[in-house]
């Protein structure tokens, strides 16, 4: 599964770890993402939905035929 959120667009961060010597190395910072599955009464389906939590606080603000809107206007096929 990859480290993006549907809603949101949140990616992974890339940095660097520095030990106590001082040794840098990669490092990534992932989003919380989680895989919930949402029913759309206008389709009478189930979406499934790749989001991070503030994409999951975003439909339960919005609601999800709002959030399903924006995704079809950017493109996005669900």
């Amino acid at each position: 599964m990859s480290a993006h959120c549907q809603v949101t667009g949140r990616k992974p961060g890339f940095g660097k770890s520095v030990s106590h010597s001082h040794v840098r190395s990669n490092r990534r910072w992932d989003p919380n993402i989680q895989r919930k599955t949402y029913y759309l009464p206008s389709e009478g389906r189930r979406v499934t939905l790749t989001l991070s939590a503030k994409g999951i606080k975003t439909i339960d603000r919005d609601g999800i035929e709002a959030v399903v809107a924006r995704l079809r206007a950017r493109g996005e096929k669900l």
